[in-house]
């Protein structure tokens, strides 16, 4: 004898055919659990008993409120709220729902009702279970991602519309000293929105391998010898130093083909990392490199601070979405597209200890025109 379900699909009804259903349930990717007719537990694949936590003795033979008693986000027992047995003989099953396993732990569970024909009473109940471990930490990643930015965008949003709400009423009992000073912090306080917001949109691109590199000619020299002048106009003198490494001075650097903005964005995240989480002065040394790969030669840039360094446990974390040192004092998003950033460029990044007892950053970029640019 079989039974079908409403599209047409046949399922042994013997007990002894449930040897090839569990042939093929044990091949599945996710958990299978069958419930026959008498509400009783015929067969759990091994998916099923791993997300289970259980042995397969705890189900099999048993009746299902006993053998795998689910309830909902509100206590109440799954099975008695749900009723596959005595409710609409339209219902297919049921979608994806978050219950709580017997050991108390989060399953997602579908459930397809096999009848005995349209109208008829239900004769299998197909149950798939999936871990809720995935899905979990995909949405505690998107509540991070929302908090992380509820909070660095409303700091510097308060300070602009404090400040133009100020100048805009109270205009004429500000001396010029005090405007700007106020529109300095207005135009500070948007560039590290709109850097915000960059480094935001380029997390996109690269989880998504959709990120456009505008490559041409750079000179990493000059990009660096900008930065350094730029920290030496809003900071102290001798806060960044840029310094050309011995093969660099005695050979010149070699020309290279990348995204200039890119660079920057590279550059500028590990200074400020260097000033932010490190003490006194950051050293760039910018000197030719060894081979890397096919290209015949590279562009190596350390980054040297003089802080406390970083453990060899953290070196590789420092570099994930969302990750805070000890001070928790910064997005935890720079460092996380620096490295997307450079291996996008086909180079790589990372972190030792410097000379200087601090951390180090060595960034190595690949060199070289295309051939198209002749020698």
């Amino acid at each position: 004898m079989t039974s079908a379900d409403g599209t047409g699909s046949y399922l042994p009804e013997s007990a002894s055919s449930v040897a090839p259903v569990a042939q093929m349930g044990e091949m599945l990717p996710d958990g299978l659990v069958v419930v026959g007719g008498d509400r009783r537990i015929r067969f759990a694949n091994s998916e099923a008993l791993r997300i289970l936590e259980c042995e397969r003795a705890d189900l099999e033979g048993r009746p299902l409120d006993e053998g795998l008693p689910l309830t909902d986000k509100y206590g109440r027992d799954w099975w008695a709220h749900t009723d596959p047995w005595n409710g609409l003989s339209s219902r297919p099953g049921h979608r994806e729902k978050l219950l709580v396993a017997p050991k108390g732990h989060d399953v997602l569970v579908t459930a397809r009702y096999i009848r005995t024909d349209p109208d008829g009473v239900v004769a299998r109940v197909m149950l798939g279970l999936r871990d809720a471990e995935a899905r979990q930490r995909a949405e505690r990643d998107q509540a991070t991602v929302l908090s992380t930015v509820a909070h660095e965008l409303r700091a510097p949003l308060t300070s602009v519309t404090g400040f133009t709400s100020s100048l805009l009423r109270r205009w004429e009992r500000f001396t010029d000293e005090q405007k700007r000073l106020m529109i300095e912090t207005i135009e500070a306080d948007a560039t590290r929105l709109t850097r915000l917001i960059t480094e935001l949109l380029d997390i996109s691109r690269l989880d998504s391998d959709n990120l456009n590199l505008r490559r041409g000619p750079v000179d990493l020299h000059a990009l660096l010898s900008k930065h350094v002048v730029r920290y030496e106009l809003g900071r102290s003198t001798g806060t960044v130093r840029l310094q050309l490494g011995t093969q660099a001075t005695a050979e010149g650097l070699p020309e290279m083909w990348a995204d200039t903005d890119r660079l920057e964005q590279i550059f500028f995240n590990l200074i400020e990392n260097g000033l932010l989480h490190g003490d006194g002065r950051v050293t760039v040394t910018l000197d030719r490199g060894a081979e890397l790969g096919d290209s015949p030669e590279s562009v190596v840039v350390e980054v040297d601070d003089e802080g406390d360094g970083i453990p060899p446990a953290d070196r590789e974390k420092i570099f994930g979405r969302f990750w805070h040192g000890p001070s928790n004092a910064s997005t935890g998003l720079g460092l996380y597209v620096v490295r997307g950033l450079v291996e996008a460029h086909g180079g790589t990044v990372h972190v030792c200890d410097s000379d200087a007892g601090g951390a180090r950053f060595v960034v190595r970029l690949p060199a070289g025109l295309p051939e198209a640019f002749g020698s």
